[in-house]
C-alpha cells in the first residue's frame, strides 16, 4: 500500500493528475501500475484502477484478471468498480475511504443515487428507442460459433 499512496502523491506533484493511483497484483508480483490521468490525457475514463487494469491484461494477454488483486489509493469509485467485477479481480485493498474523497473535492454519491432511479427519471435523460433491430446484435452474438464469452 506505501507504493499505491507514493504514486498517488508523485502524481498529484507531477501535475499529471488526481490523487489516486493503482497496482494490480498477483502473487507479489505486480502485473499493472496506474495513476490517474483525467486531465493530463483529457479522458474521464483514465483513473487509476483503470489504467493499471489495462496494463495488466496487456501484460497478460487477457481481459480477465482472476487471482489478481488490486491495490489502490482511494476506495474505488462506481466505474472503477464496474471495471474490477468485470475483470473478475479476486480482493480490492484500499487506503482512503469515498467519503475522504469526496471531502477532498472528489464526490461520487451522486452517481450512486442516480443509478438507484428509473432511466427516465436520471438528470441525463435516457430514453430507450426500440424498433424492429433493437435485438439484432444480440441474435448474432447467439448465432456466433467461435465467441468468446465473457
Amino acid at each position: 500500500m506505501d507504493r499505491v499512496i507514493e504514486l498517488a502523491i508523485e502524481n498529484v506533484r507531477s501535475g499529471q493528475g488526481g490523487p489516486f493511483a493503482s497496482l494490480v497484483v498477483r502473487d507479489g508480483a505486480v502485473l499493472g501500475e496506474g495513476a490517474n490521468s483525467v486531465t493530463s490525457s483529457n479522458d474521464p475514463c483514465a483513473h487509476a484502477e483503470i489504467v493499471a487494469i489495462r496494463r495488466a491484461c496487456r501484460k497478460l494477454g487477457s481481459f480477465e484478471l482472476s487471482g489478481c488483486e488490486i491495490y489502490s489509493s482511494c476506495e474505488p469509485c462506481p466505474m472503477c468498480l464496474g471495471a474490477i467485477y468485470w475483470a473478475r479481480l479476486a480482493r480490492v485493498y484500499f487506503a482512503a475511504s469515498s467519503e475522504d474523497a469526496s471531502k477532498a473535492g472528489f464526490d461520487d454519491s451522486f452517481i450512486y443515487q442516480e443509478l438507484r432511479r428509473p432511466p427516465d427519471q436520471r438528470k441525463i435523460p435516457m430514453v430507450p428507442v426500440v424498433n424492429h433491430k433493437s435485438l439484432d446484435a444480440f441474435r448474432a452474438w447467439d448465432e456466433q460459433s467461435n465467441k468468446v464469452p465473457y
